[in-house]
């Protein structure tokens, strides 16, 4: 009996083992509390790589970079065909000059380029007088038409850049959403629409609210390309070109008529914008005041290519 109760541990044993047992459970729990702390740091931490990740994969894919032009306007221009389709291009890369899209003059359809600036009177007259009938040639395949925006009249819109900030939404439009793009065209020089100079025109969510009305979807890019105003430099190159430059794509001698509207530009050098619209008919300039109404005349060029074409053809049975 004495030897088992002296096996026994004593009190300050069994204390001291009771503190040990404590100590080693606090460490444990201190051990495990910390291996959640870093599970759950090493959680949130992968959580918002993941949504930084997802973040910047749709920012990639839905915000294009500003660049030196849009898509379907290589030449500065926007060219609808048949149906009103636009014809597509690539993007006008850094550095690379606008180049005259390549037109067979000997077949049809017609090639009718019109220089546009969207505060300009006389614009928004010509498209109201004559954009219902181009509408139907081009929609019928008779003609291909390109618009040429430009933004010579900026300075009249009191600081607000109107002129600017409507061609870089047409821009904007014929890039991502092509198929509402000769509507919208219309609708901007439209008496509705179309402001007076000297005024600070639509605002950019009017601006927005136009290209809904013309069948545009208002996506984050949209809004985006217009806030950014992000084809503003290649407008401003377009009018630079126009104006300084010469005229691309005329036909061989082609010579426009000076400022005065009767005089034409000096033969051999370049053949420089001067006013708008400025209309082009295959390769030469149609003038109200010198060749008439504009349908009779497309009518009588289409005419005189059929009537050449059917002597050729002649030719070449006999």
């Amino acid at each position: 009996m004495a030897s088992e109760s002296n096996s026994r541990p004593s009190k300050n044993e069994r204390r001291t083992q009771a503190r040990e047992q404590a100590r080693l459970a606090r460490e444990q729990e201190k051990k495990r509390e910390k291996r959640n702390r870093l599970f759950l740091q090493g959680g949130i931490v992968v959580g918002v790589l993941a949504i930084l990740g997802i973040v910047a994969l749709v920012l990639t894919q839905t915000m294009k970079p500003a660049g030196p032009g849009p898509e379907n306007m290589a030449s500065g221009g926007v060219v609808f065909t048949k149906d009103l389709k636009v014809v597509p291009s690539e993007a006008l890369a850094s550095g690379e000059e606008r180049q005259a899209r390549e037109v067979n003059r000997d077949e049809l359809p017609l090639d009718v380029t019109v220089y546009v600036d969207y505060m300009c009177p006389a614009c928004g007259a010509f498209e109201q007088q004559y954009g219902t009938m181009l509408e139907n040639y081009v929609g019928a395949g008779d003609i291909e038409l390109e618009v040429y925006p430009l933004n010579f009249l900026d300075s009249a819109s009191l600081g607000a850049k109107y002129s600017t900030r409507a061609a870089n939404l047409v821009s904007c439009v014929v890039e991502e959403q092509p198929d509402v793009a000769f509507a919208l065209h219309n609708r901007l020089l439209s008496a509705e629409v179309q402001p007076s100079e000297g005024t600070t025109g639509l605002t950019d969510e009017q601006l927005l609210a136009q290209a809904e009305s013309a069948g545009a979807e208002l996506t984050t890019e949209l809004r985006q390309c217009v806030k950014d105003v992000r084809f503003g430099n290649f407008i401003s190159a377009n009018y630079k070109t126009a104006s300084e430059n010469g005229i691309l794509g005329l036909a061989k001698g082609a010579q426009l008529l000076s400022s005065d509207g009767a005089t034409p530009q000096p033969a051999g050098e370049p053949q420089r914008l001067v006013s708008t619209p400025t209309v082009i008919v295959n390769g030469q300039q149609w003038n109200q005041a010198r060749d008439g109404d504009l349908e009779s005349y497309l009518l009588k060029v289409k005419g005189e290519f059929e009537q050449n074409k059917d002597k050729s053809d002649d030719a070449k049975s006999e």
